[in-house]
Parts: C-alpha cells; sequence; structure tokens
C-alpha cells in the first residue's frame, strides 16, 4: 500500500510501513489519554459552589466548543471531503464531552442536595457514562434542580449530537469499506 500523502513531483511515493499504520493510533490513544489524566489532576474543587459563575460559564463554552467541532466533523463527513479525518477526530471529541460533562456533575456534588451517592471523580464518571448509556442504575441520583438540568442536558446532547456524529463516523466508515472492496474488484 502506498502513502496517502502526495509525493514531489517526479518521485515515487514511500511504501507505508507498520509505524505509518500504528502512528495514528498511537495518537488518538495518547490524546484520550491526555483528557482522562487533565479529568483527575484539573482543580475541580475549585469549581462549583465557590465559583458558580465560572462553573457554568466552563460548562458552556466547553460544550459549545466540543458542539461546534462535532458539527464540523459531521459537515466534513457529509460534504465527503477527504482531507477530514472523523475517525480521530469524533471519538476524541466523545471522550472529551464525557469528561465536560463528569467534571461539571463533579463540581455539582460540592453544593449541598444537588445528587446523592455522588462523591468521587470516578463516581462522576461513572454517572456520567450510565446515563449517556441510558442504563440508569438508580444508585447515583440528581436530587437539586442544577443536577437535573444538566442531567437533561446530556441526555438532549447525546441523542442530537453524540448519535449524529457516531452515525456520520459509521458511514464514513463504511464508505471508505465500499470503496477498498470495489477498488479490490477491479485490480
Amino acid at each position: 500500500m502506498r502513502d496517502r500523502r502526495t509525493a514531489p513531483p517526479g518521485s515515487r511515493p514511500r511504501p507505508r510501513t507498520g509505524w505509518d499504520a500504528v502512528r495514528p493510533w498511537l495518537v488518538r490513544v495518547g490524546i484520550a489519554a491526555a483528557v482522562v489524566v487533565a479529568y483527575f489532576l484539573l482543580p475541580l474543587d475549585h469549581l462549583g459552589p465557590q465559583r458558580p459563575v465560572l462553573s457554568w460559564v466552563l460548562f458552556t463554552l466547553l460544550l459549545t466548543v466540543v458542539a461546534v467541532l462535532l458539527l464540523r466533523q459531521i459537515r466534513h463527513v457529509l460534504l465527503d471531503r477527504p482531507d477530514s479525518r472523523p475517525g480521530v477526530v469524533i471519538p476524541l471529541l466523545i471522550v472529551l464531552s464525557v469528561h465536560v460533562f463528569s467534571a461539571t456533575y463533579y463540581a455539582l456534588a460540592k453544593s449541598p442536595g444537588e445528587f446523592t451517592g455522588l462523591h468521587t471523580r470516578i463516581d462522576a464518571l461513572y454517572f456520567t457514562v450510565v446515563t449517556l448509556a441510558t442504563v440508569g442504575y438508580g444508585d447515583i441520583t440528581p436530587r437539586g434542580q442544577a443536577s437535573r438540568v444538566v442531567t437533561i442536558l446530556q441526555i438532549t446532547y447525546s441523542f442530537v449530537f453524540l448519535t449524529a456524529a457516531a452515525t456520520a463516523l459509521t458511514s464514513r466508515m463504511r464508505d471508505m469499506v465500499v470503496r477498498r472492496t470495489d477498488r479490490g474488484r477491479r485490480r
């Protein structure tokens, strides 16, 4: 298989090595790991009831940025832009959105009466994933109005943005498989 990048005029593209196939996956895993590490290291204890305005502004800003970037990737897939990399970007944006909600739940849990059973960052991450998966075990419960609003936002956000992004990514992957299969048949 040849390298996808364009080679300088008059030269042949170099053959693709094993490293070329592994490198994008290492980058994805590295970025996802950085998001997880940041989630556990950021000073989230300074948010919540101590700084409510900053907390809400950060939540709104981060969620808006992630939504815009997801919509951009969806648009690239729909327009079939060959230079886009939704297989790299969409999963990372999903990981980022999960951690934005987790951080928000963790900060909200610092306010008395907002959550029952949410005490740690792991609890917040667990609640986010359980809500995203629509499993709802019931061991962590949003009790306050702010926590219920954020939970409703997460469910709506998941239905709209994450479902659209996953559908676009699946469509792109299916198209790539069909193209490769067609190329293989022509040879």
